[in-house]
């Protein structure tokens, strides 16, 4: 019998879990001692080492005292839920790590919900427990009293816990500080006698089922999953059971395994193995690799369905092709649907007769993300503002609604409830903390579109809002997700100056400083009012031959407001746009000309009367 023990780590959004694997790879001796060892290994691609967080599980493998130890670091976001899931029917245990400070958040109760749906043993590890006004026994009580609440059985209450500072490299079996250890072993000695070892039956047929999806140019598509039952070896031909009920029959082209921060080439894998195979190029998450001419299809892995869509287009804006290198529409949409080929929660359709496309994920976070990656591969594009999917269920048009969970200093509590309340959220559970209120809300998705930028004006950057998609349910009748506020839009084009601004700022708070190129109907700053207001930000001082008293008075001008993508995204109203390019976000109206833009509202105002 191997010995192999397959786990996930699990947690709310920067409660440690990359942290901790990095401690776990370091302490396992995994490295060599003269390898050069960062913060956050597992953490590999730029965005998420820019932003701390996890957006691509990733699986990883460590040697431990006779044992194969196969970890799945898994991301924090309920935008990326999805991943969460399917990874559970990879592995037979989890470690789900909590903030000993800030105890259990709404994608711990996400996470541990789908742990408990897949029937695989959670072990607690109290994270942070250095943390000044950290309390791990108060994040143990809510932890069991989470559990309860998920309806655990009795051999899942008898969990085991752990306590550890990940940061710091220590761990123990104790909550008292003072008992803590530079060592990881508590932990890696606690998965060993608390996780179960998987079937590991290769007599079988094979039976292979690839929960996520990996890309490269060389071999195409790359499924990482674990081998239920059976082997496999490399040349070997297989049948893949496919999601329409048909059969495929290929050659496995490459077998790659994970040790450390590597992915390795491996000649054959065994049942219990967690694996990556390549050889058939349109595979898809959830087939059943099989035997050759031995079809045994294992249930299919159920994906979650996108919630937020947004409109993809070409750059029309008058600076189009000044930054990027990717323009044209062929390019765009070869790269959108290679996305695919890696991303089974994102959806792309081309709208007909356009240079268009609808793009739907899991969330802003999910979206922007992309559009992110593209602006840093060359790309310009311009995209709408995000809307959320309606789905139809037993005759009844049906929106996504949210879990939403906010930290904030009393003196705030007054404007956020009657903030949400009029966006249709309703108040769920309030806890007072001293100081602090925690408000616990269900809320259609659409309310919080537009809400995140308003939430951090309102609590002056005190406040965190988690949120994480609840369910389906009745639309409700109530107009949402707007923007209250009017924009300050140019009338030319040009570079902004000193002079022009000057007399602008008055108006409102801008987003463009003295020297950005400026187009006509780009959006340059905030209106005071609830209307949009047209401005001139490139006009000169007419010069004149007299001389003048305050001729070297200088201009004193107010701080630009800077967003960023997805504080933009958050921002437009469905008239607006956002523009990307490498090296810059601009928002604009759709319809750029001033006089144009006029006579459309002027109609649209008509109309509404009618």
């Amino acid at each position: 019998m191997k010995n192999i023990r397959n786990i996930a780590i699990i947690a709310h959004v920067d409660h440690g879990k990359t942290t901790l694997v990095n401690q776990l790879l370091v302490s396992s001796g995994t490295f060599r001692d003269n390898e050069e060892i960062q913060d956050r290994m597992m953490d590999s691609n730029d965005i998420e080492r820019e932003r701390g967080i996890t957006i691509l599980a990733k699986p990883t493998s460590i040697n431990y005292k006779g044992y194969r130890i196969n970890i799945i670091d898994t991301p924090g976001h309920a935008d990326f839920g999805g991943e969460v899931e399917r990874i559970m029917h990879m592995v037979d245990g989890v470690l789900l790590v909590v903030d000993a400070f800030e105890g259990t958040m709404p994608q711990t109760r996400f996470v541990l919900k789908k742990a408990f749906e897949a029937h695989v043993k959670p072990v607690v590890v109290v994270n942070k427990v250095d943390r000044p006004n950290g309390d791990p026994n108060r994040v143990l009580d809510e932890v069991l009293d989470l559990f309860i609440e998920l309806g655990a059985d009795d051999e899942m209450l008898e969990f085991k816990s752990v306590f550890a500072s990940a940061l710091k490299g220590t761990s123990s079996y104790s909550p008292i500080l003072s008992t803590q250890e530079e060592t990881m072993d508590p932990i890696f000695d606690t998965i060993i006698q608390e996780i179960p070892a998987p079937d590991t039956d290769e007599d079988s047929p094979l039976q292979f089922q690839p929960a996520l999806l990996d890309y490269n140019d060389y071999v195409g598509k790359i499924g990482i999953g674990r081998i239920a039952k059976g082997k496999i070896h490399v040349n070997d031909m297989v049948t893949c059971c496919r999601l329409d009920g048909t059969t495929k029959n290929f050659r496995i082209q490459k077998l790659y395994g994970f040790l450390g921060l590597k992915r390795i080439e491996i000649e054959e894998a065994g049942a219990g193995d967690i694996i990556a195979i390549a050889g058939l190029p349109d595979l898809n998450v959830g087939e059943t690799i099989c035997t050759l001419n031995t079809p045994l299809p294992l249930p299919i892995l159920r994906i979650d369905e996108p919630t937020l869509q947004m409109t993809f287009g070409t750059n029309s804006s008058p600076f189009s092709g000044k930054d990027g290198k990717e323009l044209t529409a062929r390019k765009i949409e070869e790269r959108l649907y290679k996305e695919t080929q890696r991303d089974v929660s994102l959806k792309v359709e081309r709208i007909p007769n356009s240079e268009s496309w609808i793009v739907s994920g899991r969330g802003e976070l999910h979206l922007s993300i992309l559009i992110e990656n593209m602006r840093r591969q060359g790309f310009e594009l311009e995209v709408s503002k995000p809307k959320v999917i309606i789905k139809e269920i037993d005759g009844v048009k049906c929106e996504p609604y949210e879990d939403v969970q906010i930290d904030v200093p009393e003196e705030f509590m007054g404007s956020i409830m009657e903030s949400l309340g009029s966006r249709g959220a309703d108040l769920v559970h309030m806890n007072y903390d001293q100081n602090q209120v925690r408000i616990q809300y269900v809320i259609p998705s659409r309310g919080l579109l537009g809400f995140m930028t308003n939430f951090m004006t309102l609590t002056k950057g005190y406040g965190i809002i988690n949120h994480t998609f609840k369910e389906y349910r009745p639309i409700l009748k109530l107009s949402v997700g707007e923007r209250n506020i009017g924009v300050l839009v140019s009338t030319d084009t040009g570079q902004a100056t000193p002079y022009a601004i000057q007399h602008v700022e008055e108006r409102g708070t801008l987003f463009i400083e003295p020297g950005d190129d400026i187009y006509e109907g780009m959006i340059v700053g905030e209106n005071k009012y609830d209307s949009d207001l047209a401005v001139t930000p490139v006009k000169e001082k007419n010069l004149t031959n007299q001389r003048s008293s305050n001729k070297d008075s200088t201009v004193t001008l107010k701080g630009a407001r800077k967003l960023s993508l997805e504080e933009c995204l958050d921002y437009i109203n469905t008239d607006e746009l956002v523009e990307i390019t490498p090296n810059h976000i601009r928002m604009r109206k759709k319809i750029l000309n001033t006089a144009e833009r006029k006579k459309f509202e002027a109609k649209q105002r008509l109309d509404k009367k009618d």
